[in-house]
């Protein structure tokens, strides 16, 4: 069974809007994107509903946080570099793009290469992923700004910190949340326990795409990690 095999029987009253902004549901909001994942795409790629402005909206920076990473774990901006041949791609005809991301590579007095990405960019394709995220799994739509979000390379990460992140919070024998009856999440652990995880993580796209959304004493958490380099999360209480 695949991680994405389950509808959603959870409140109707939760349903039924832009889970960005509230709006009428005009489209399906892929989640992850497309961008981040290769072919061939995992069968029936979770999607969330979305306003036409909303999703239209995400593409560019979509584009630009994967081209982003694939630059900065070859170290330069290089379409023959890069391993994703989607990226490559982008970065063949994207002059623009390609140009952005060269500018943002600096080398500082050690010698070492550095990037300079654009947050506000990075943020935007990260919030769209967390509400597309806890409104599927949790069916617990989060229209509002986040009562913590936090981003960083797994590999700046102290051990301390990596244990956290890491964590099988879905481990049902001490589980601290129990999700909505009929929510996605709630038929994982009722259906097929943890076979369909990895450590409590789902599993999307090996080595490019995992999560975990769930909730906890109050609070609907999404973890991401995006190419096995990328880290966040998202919390709303």
């Amino acid at each position: 069974m695949s991680v994405q095999a389950f509808n959603c029987y959870g409140d109707n009253r939760k349903k039924g809007f832009c889970v960005h902004c509230g709006g009428p549901v005009e489209s399906r909001d892929h989640v992850p994107s497309k961008v981040l994942l290769d072919e061939p795409l995992p069968e029936n790629v979770m999607v969330s509903p979305s306003c036409l402005s909303c999703n239209q909206s995400f593409s560019l920076d979509e584009e630009y946080l994967a081209c982003l990473l694939e630059c900065v774990i070859v170290g330069e901006v290089d379409a023959a570099k890069v391993e994703r041949t989607r990226v490559a791609r982008i970065l063949q005809t994207n002059a623009h793009l390609s140009a952005t991301l060269q500018k943002s590579r600096t080398i500082n007095s050690e010698g070492q290469i550095e990037w300079l990405a654009d947050v506000e960019r990075v943020k935007i394709v990260l919030m769209k992923l967390a509400r597309g995220h806890v409104a599927y799994e949790l069916n617990q739509p989060c229209l509002g700004e986040p009562t913590s979000f936090a981003f960083k390379p797994l590999a700046a990460m102290s051990s301390s910190e990596r244990d956290a992140f890491e964590d099988d919070v879905r481990d049902v024998g001490d589980s601290p949340f129990w999700p909505e009856v009929g929510s996605r999440a709630m038929q994982r652990i009722m259906i097929v326990g943890n076979m369909i995880l990895d450590g409590g993580w789902l599993i999307i796209q090996d080595e490019r795409y995992r999560f975990q959304a769930f909730a906890s004493n109050g609070s609907s958490v999404v973890r991401i990690v995006i190419r096995e380099y990328l880290a966040c999360e998202v919390i709303w209480n």
